[in-house]
């Protein structure tokens, strides 16, 4: 009866767990990236996603984008990181593609696009210009002048229009081989009288990102104001009057998973800051820096730069070395920045030295199984003194089993005579959570382990495992819905995890002992959806722990016949 009753509770606590873990990770630990390929007749194939762009969900276009395009003079943008066009009407960056990140897997697949002009679907650009006083500005209709037809590394464009009384106004923009353009704003007065003038930029966009807002990353508009950056506006909180910020220094933009569009004012330079939504829908984050008096023969300068690129993390680092404060937090790492940040880095240098991220993720393992060496040497001396006296505390269990409280007093008398921890296999568990945290965090938010594959039918690390015998690995005709899709690293997931706990002693409460042989399978199905990079670092340090489990039990045992004594704490 006893048994039963044991059983049932154990059936029901396993399913707690397992809708507890679902509804749980949904709500604060989102998944993995969207699959990026799908198993047929057995064989891995990408996805197509032709609406990979992060503003495809933008309102129907007026005109086709190429047809925009080809309406306005323009000139050319090439780097080796992006490729595009400047508009010369408004002198808008309103054309740019990111040559390097590919919208999926496919060998043809086509750049993802940062930027479209207006009018144009997902319409997304920055521009710079002036507001005051006495004078006739330049508009979002005056069609300038450009010193060049192509903008490129180390060949500056100059763009420039003047007015009928005398003010010629200059865009000074120059591109780096990354993703960081500069544009130094200049207004030379040659009139009779002093004009008032003060610069401004802005990035507008005609719709939200595709990718979605959450508890683990932030994604919509953001900036970096007075010494801290603010992940808490939404786009859903923005109206026409906007949330104003004033800062000295800073920068501001909207970020997506993975890519960003910063505007960022060189120097400790006061501005005002703001995020606006515009009447049609679309969102603007702008700012004004101070006015300035431009006297007859006189000429002022200001410098902005604006970034607009993968978030990626040597870049980043660069750019903040050069002056932007604190670009690296445009991605969101969370609290734990001080611990994740050095992971993130030591996974990189694990890729730049074998050439595969699967490789960095197994070296990883063994890494964090080095370093934790004496504690799971101590671990498993305790593990390996549970199972010597495995015999005496089944003779406590029979003869007080009908007093609790005795056969506690008891058990903890045994252990403290045969200096056994019954704890210590909890230590290492707790140890690995912050890395196990810390490559959950990389895997979805770092631009740089997008669609990095493995070997065998793992093509991207950052989506989950697509390879399942639910549909007899792609031999059916149908995708497994939600957690009956269990690819095969989540089912080694399982089965290595079996085989752990297989090894350790076997609990006393039969409840514990119970929960503990339903677990692994649980978890096989729990970790399912998570990304495959995910899931094999989970499995090969299993693999090391069984073989590790393995000779430190030979071990000990080796010295228990050699009589030497067991310390195990």
């Amino acid at each position: 009866m006893n048994e039963t009753r044991n059983m049932i509770l154990a059936i029901v606590l396993s399913a707690l767990v397992l809708l507890g873990w679902s509804f749980l990770s949904d709500r604060f630990l989102p998944t993995a990236n969207p699959p990026s390929t799908q198993v047929k007749d057995a064989k891995v194939q990408p996805l197509p996603k032709p609406q990979a762009d992060p503003t495809a969900d933008s309102p129907p276009a007026l005109r086709s984008r190429s047809a925009v395009l080809g309406s306005t003079p323009r000139v050319r943008i090439e780097t080796p990181s992006l490729q595009g066009s400047l508009n010369l009407q408004g002198a808008r960056i309103d054309d740019l593609t990111l040559v390097r990140h590919t919208q999926d897997l496919r060998r043809n697949s086509p750049p993802i696009r940062l930027l479209s002009p207006g009018g144009a679907p997902g319409a997304y650009f920055a521009s710079f210009g002036w507001t005051g006083q006495g004078t006739e500005l330049p508009s979002a209709s005056t069609v300038w002048q450009a010193s060049a037809s192509v903008l490129s590394p180390g060949k500056p464009v100059t763009l420039s229009w003047a007015n009928a009384t005398g003010q010629r106004f200059e865009l000074i923009i120059s591109v780096d081989d990354g993703y960081l353009f500069t544009v130094r704003q200049r207004v030379a007065n040659a009139g009779a009288g002093a004009v008032a003038v003060r610069p401004y930029g802005f990035v507008s966009r005609a719709s939200k990102s595709n990718d979605p807002d959450a508890w683990t990353h932030h994604v919509g508009p953001m900036g970096f104001f007075n010494g801290a950056a603010n992940y808490d506006i939404d786009y859903d909180a923005l109206d026409a009057a906007g949330q104003n910020f004033a800062s000295t220094g800073g920068w501001l933009g909207f970020t997506d998973k993975y890519w960003l569009t910063a505007l960022a004012p060189t120097g400790e330079t006061p501005l005002n800051a703001t995020f606006r939504r515009s009447p049609a829908g679309g969102f603007q984050a702008d700012y004004a820096l101070q006015p300035s008096i431009v006297a007859p023969g006189e000429a002022v300068t200001s410098e902005t730069r604006l970034f607009a690129g993968a978030k990626e993390k040597e870049w980043l680092d660069r750019y903040e070395t050069a002056g932007i404060t604190k670009l690296s937090k445009s991605i969101d790492w969370g609290w734990f920045e001080w611990f994740m940040r050095p992971i993130f880095t030591l996974l990189l240098w694990l890729f730049h030295a074998v050439g595969n991220f699967g490789l960095a993720i197994i070296a990883l393992v063994v890494i964090v199984r080095a370093i934790m060496y004496p504690i799971f040497d101590k671990q498993f001396r305790s593990m390996a003194a549970m199972r010597v006296v495995q015999p005496k505390l089944k003779e406590i269990q029979e003869r007080h089993k009908d007093d609790r409280v005795r056969l506690q007093q008891e058990m903890l008398d045994l252990y403290k005579r045969e200096k056994i921890n019954p704890a210590a296999g909890c230590l290492p568990i707790l140890i690995q959570i912050p890395v196990f945290y810390a490559l959950y965090k990389v895997l979805t938010v770092t631009v740089e382990m997008r669609h990095q594959p493995f070997y065998l039918w793992i093509k991207d690390l950052a989506a989950p495992d697509p390879l399942t015998p639910v549909n007899l690995f792609g031999l059916l005709p149908f995708t497994p819905p939600g957690l009956l899709a269990i690819g095969v690293l989540p089912i080694l997931l399982g089965i290595t995890m079996w085989l752990q706990f297989r090894l350790n002693p076997a609990p006393m409460d039969p409840v514990q002992k119970q929960v503990f042989s339903i677990m692994p399978w649980v978890m096989m199905f729990a970790m399912a959806p998570f990304a495959a990079g995910l899931q094999l670092y989970w499995v090969v340090s299993n693999l090391l722990g069984i073989a590790q489990q393995k000779f430190l039990y030979w071990k000990y045992d080796a010295e228990r016949a050699a009589g030497k004594p067991a310390v195990a704490k």
